[in-house]
């Protein structure tokens, strides 16, 4: 079996090609793991250093809207799942460009390399956000997509392509939409890293508004689990939600991060909301939970894990900040940080 895992230097693309080439899928021992990857700020080498020397592994660094490389590159593979995305809030407020190049147009253009190269399985790895935000209950797969910010609207533009190649060429496509991950090697602008890393420092964290907006969390692992599930026993055609089943607000999730440091409310400073900033995403996972999912990490226990390995793995995230500081010099806009 050939995989080909764009966006697979990232957060959760390398997690899965760890997972993949580390045997934690029965049945695919022997897969052949191409990634592609532009290595823009939130794509790392490092990610891929634990099977930088697996035999199964292959990478090529280049630009999913990239079409003559697509050409040459996607024949041959029987598998392609799409990670590659511009995917933080807050630098597509600042700019929604590259969102709309990467997102919209790079899901494209690898939908039309699939089909030219009669790939077996499609899969896209998309987000709750799409859907916007919900008050109570939760969603199923068949809400409208009402997207709120300019990176869930490129992402959902993303979707809607994946159901026009499936129904209007019949290519095999198969989306995944998940609440929100953690995990070890996840970019530090993100909030349980983003905090993490300012409470090793000693440094307080920055909270937006009254911190009462709702998310749902998952673990990485369990998220790629349930992509891989998609991968075997998925439906043409069909869209899957993947969920962790805890829900916590941000004051929820902050008081549990200043309890693993032994931390006061002081080290937390208020800063002014997010524009758009959706109140509560939930996600039904009922129809993937039919095809064998449940999440295995319990959050406490993930999450006291993470807060070790970003301990354990402090050279990983400095060079992180370093490169990110350098690279935001000049640029108008930048998260906020506090000391």
């Amino acid at each position: 079996m050939k995989v080909l895992v764009t966006g697979g230097a990232g957060f959760i693309g390398s997690h899965y090609v760890r997972s993949l080439l580390g045997r934690a899928y029965p049945g695919w021992e022997d897969v052949q793991v191409t990634v592609l990857d532009k290595l823009t700020y939130a794509g790392s080498l490092a990610n891929l250093a634990p099977v930088a020397d697996h035999r199964g592994l292959s990478f090529v660094r280049g630009d999913v809207t990239d079409a003559r490389l697509l050409a040459e590159l996607v024949p041959g593979h029987d598998v392609l799942v799409n990670f590659a995305a511009e995917s933080h809030v807050d630098r597509s407020i600042a700019g929604a460009g590259d969102f709309v190049t990467t997102n919209v147009l790079g899901t494209q253009r690898l939908l039309q390399a699939a089909l030219e190269a009669e790939v077996g399985t499609f899969v896209q790895v998309s987000t709750d956000e799409v859907y916007g935000s919900i008050a109570e209950g939760s969603w199923d797969e068949d809400e409208p997509l009402l997207p709120n910010s300019p990176y869930s609207a490129a992402k959902g533009a993303g979707d809607l392509f994946c159901r026009a190649y499936a129904r209007t060429y019949g290519l095999d496509v198969r989306i995944t939409r998940c609440s929100n991950n953690y995990g070890p090697y996840q970019y530090p602008e993100k909030i349980i890293p983003l905090f993490v890393t300012h409470l090793i420092d000693g440094r307080r964290v920055p909270l937006y508004g009254d911190g009462r907006n709702v998310r749902e969390w998952v673990h990485v692992d369990d998220h790629c689990r349930g992509i891989q599930l998609v991968v075997e026993k998925g439906c043409p055609g069909e869209v899957y939600n993947i969920g962790g089943g805890v829900e916590l607000t941000n004051l929820e999730l902050t008081e549990r991060l200043l309890t693993a440091f032994g931390l006061g409310w002081d080290m937390v400073v208020r800063v002014p909301d997010r524009l758009g900033h959706d109140r509560r995403y939930s996600v039904d996972s009922s129809k993937i939970q039919a095809l064998g999912y449940a999440p295995y990490t319990e959050f406490d226990d993930g999450l006291a894990a993470v807060v070790r390995w970003y301990r354990d793995n402090q050279d990983w995230w400095r060079a992180i900040r370093r490169a990110g500081s350098a690279q935001e010099q000049g640029k108008p806009w930048t998260r906020p940080t506090f000391s």
